[in-house]
């Protein structure tokens, strides 16, 4: 499982880092070719917004495996252990079913906008929606690696490249 973990998070980053790569030289790629040209890239910003969606669908995961969403932690550390430990499983199974309707929804929108097409590119809007459903399933799957942890100590996944902690602070 440790593997499956590893390898499952390493594809997440990837994803991450080349989404973000991507956007950022498209974008530099346009503001340089306004200013030095007069021209631009007709797509460029069409494309980077959708990007974005993909992006902060598919960055949602990681973030949560390590705590990094907002959080009311007030009321569970006042009460007892175990009171603590049934207030984490019932929020434990709030995100599991509002993951199930981000999949469920993503998947209805999906079939609404199959023969919309984007103004730029010409893409069919589906293929943007699909970011929620796939977004929905990692989201899943990084919940189920951690949950246990979450319910039992409130404790999340640690790691050398993010401090949750640390970010909210900032």
């Amino acid at each position: 499982m440790k593997t499956f973990e590893r390898y499952f998070l390493g594809a997440n980053r990837w994803a991450l880092i080349l989404l973000l790569a991507a956007m950022a030289v498209i974008i530099f790629v346009n503001v340089a070719l306004r200013y030095l040209t007069n021209q631009s890239i007709e797509w460029a910003e069409e494309v980077s917004r959708h990007m974005m969606i993909w992006l902060t669908f598919l960055g949602a995961g990681p973030v949560l495996r390590y705590g990094g969403h907002i959080a009311v932690e007030n009321l569970q550390d006042v009460l007892p252990r175990s009171m603590a430990i049934a207030i984490r499983a019932f929020v434990a199974l709030l995100l599991f079913a509002f993951f199930g309707f981000m999949i469920w929804y993503g998947w209805l929108y999906m079939g609404r906008t199959m023969f919309q097409l984007t103004a730029a590119t010409q893409i069919p809007f589906a293929y943007i929606y699909a970011a929620m459903p796939v977004g929905g399933v990692l989201l899943i799957i990084h919940w189920l690696l951690v949950v246990r942890g979450y319910v039992m100590e409130r404790k999340f996944a640690s790691d050398a490249h993010f401090d949750a902690l640390a970010s909210a602070s900032l």
